[in-house]
C-alpha cells in the first residue's frame, strides 16, 4: 500500500495515464456554452439595444416637435380668443354709446 502511494505521489508514467473523458467533455460543453452566450445571445442583444436607443432618440425628437407645434397652436388660439374678445367689447361699447346719448329713443 505504501508502495502504491509512493507511485501515485511520485508521479505517474504518461503512457499509463488515463484521460478523464468526462472532464474533457464537460470542459468542451462549458466552452460551447460560453461561446453561445457571448456570440449567439449577447451580441444580438447588444445590437438590439443600440437599435432601440436610436428609436427612442427619434421618438423623443418627434415628441419635442409635437410639443413645439402644440405650444404654437395654443398661442394662436389664445391670440384669436383675445382678438375676438376685443372685437366683442368694441362692438358692445359702440352699441352702448348711442344708448347713453339718446335714452329717450330706447324707451320708445
Amino acid at each position: 500500500m505504501i508502495a502504491e502511494f509512493a507511485r501515485i505521489a511520485g508521479g505517474m508514467d504518461r503512457s499509463s495515464a488515463r484521460v478523464p473523458w468526462l472532464l474533457v467533455a464537460g470542459s468542451a460543453m462549458l466552452a460551447l456554452l460560453v461561446f453561445y452566450v457571448f456570440f449567439a445571445a449577447y451580441l444580438p442583444a447588444k445590437q438590439r439595444i443600440a437599435r432601440l436607443e436610436a428609436e427612442i432618440k427619434d421618438v423623443y425628437a418627434r415628441e419635442a416637435a409635437l410639443q413645439t407645434q402644440l405650444a404654437q397652436q395654443e398661442q394662436r388660439a389664445t391670440l384669436r380668443e383675445r382678438q375676438i374678445t376685443a372685437e366683442r367689447d368694441a362692438l358692445a361699447r359702440r352699441l352702448e354709446t348711442p344708448a347713453r346719448e339718446n335714452p329717450t329713443r330706447r324707451r320708445r
